[in-house]
């Protein structure tokens, strides 16, 4: 866990199903002890990415929200982003950083236009 932000909760190695129980502890262990605001889901280093990491992801996002917080997921390698895409829960991924710390998009009004 991230001693510095008490909004923030770092999953780190290899994520294997049996872990997911106790990830859960954690992290409404840290909600139990923070204020409020978006608990952030920071998963760089997450080694080997695979459907138990998404498992974990998912049931974090729902141990957040019984607690009454929104969760977002940062730091998600390539591998990982996909899996999460692929089964629906996109909406849990914060924007891939650009250029410069820029997130990726468009200043347009609407995307696909200049």
């Amino acid at each position: 866990m991230d001693t510095t932000d008490p909004n923030v909760f770092l999953v780190v190695g290899p994520i294997e199903p049996a872990d997911v129980p106790r990830l859960c502890e954690e992290l409404a262990e840290l909600l139990g002890e923070s204020g409020d605001g978006d608990v952030i889901c920071d998963v760089g280093g997450v080694i080997r990415p695979g459907l138990a990491a998404v498992d974990a992801l998912a049931r974090l996002r729902l141990t957040a929200q019984r607690l009454g917080r929104p969760m977002v997921v940062r730091n998600a390698q390539p591998a990982l982003r996909v899996l999460i895409e692929l089964v629906g829960l996109a909406d849990l991924l914060t924007p891939p950083a650009g250029p410069e710390g820029r997130t990726a998009g468009t200043t347009a009004s609407r995307p696909g236009t200049t």
